[in-house]
């Protein structure tokens, strides 16, 4: 099963993410697949829920969605998480750049 099978989704009109953060970096970026799921680099601290913060407004404007759209599922104290993002309005170049 290709990676992008395994940590990218769809359920209806919700897509399902997989992600691996890396907390206090230099810049936002995604990094590409991680075996855990889609690395993203994050310049927020995970201290008091900081990180999961930044990292839903990240997601949200990467989907061109509302914050309120973007859901932590599992994984509020982890690197690794699940998120979904309902009715993405784009699906962003460096997604379509790294699913082959």
């Amino acid at each position: 099963m290709p990676i992008w099978d395994e940590h990218v989704q769809w359920r209806g009109e919700t897509l399902i993410l997989q992600v691996y953060i890396q907390p206090r970096a230099s810049r936002d970026e995604v990094i590409g697949w991680h075996e855990k799921g889609l690395k993203i680099r994050l310049k927020a601290a995970p201290v008091d829920g900081q990180a999961n913060k930044h990292l839903i407004k990240f997601l949200a404007k990467a989907f061109k969605v509302t914050m309120q759209n973007v859901r932590l599922l599992r994984g509020e104290s982890s690197r690794q998480k699940t998120l979904s993002i309902e009715r993405p309005n784009i699906m962003p170049d460096w997604l379509a750049t790294i699913e082959a």
